[in-house]
């Protein structure tokens, strides 16, 4: 597993009716802030000033079909030629990166075919690289070229 260090950020983060909203700044929109959504924007920070990742390269919550279902990933990077590259699944904290979590990833590339699949609880994080329809679990998340 990948300990992540996190970058200094201060999230934007509002109240309406008794809710917490933070500032998504990929979405440019308030979305509610629930335990997953403060791993996500916590990842996508990361992923933007810690491994340069261009944040017009960076989709979040986009739906997929998978067969007749309709579902939602989590994020996904796209390579400069626009094709995607990696998704992550974010789960909030105190949810383990166990085999369900992997599985709806896998699910997810069903669709999209990339390259780099990543997990994360947001203190953690698992990558891996498909080579020859084999998976390779790395050490570090990959750099964007």
């Amino acid at each position: 597993m990948i300990k992540i260090e996190y970058p200094s950020y201060r999230p934007k983060i509002n109240t309406k009716k008794e809710k917490e909203f933070i500032f998504d700044e990929c979405r440019k929109r308030w979305v509610v802030l629930t335990p997953e959504e403060w791993v996500r924007q916590n990842f996508l920070q990361y992923l933007i000033h810690v491994k340069k990742y261009p944040v017009t390269l960076i989709a979040i919550e986009k739906e997929i079909k998978l067969g007749d279902l309709k579902k939602r990933f989590d994020m996904v990077v796209y390579s400069h030629n626009l094709k995607p590259w990696m998704i992550i699944e974010c789960k909030e904290m105190n949810v383990a990166l166990d085999k369900k979590v992997f599985d709806q990833a896998l699910r997810y590339n069903m669709v999209l075919q990339v390259p780099y699949l990543v997990i994360t609880n947001g203190s953690y994080c698992m990558a891996f690289k498909f080579i020859n329809n084999q998976m390779q679990e790395l050490e570090t998340l990959p750099g964007f070229k």
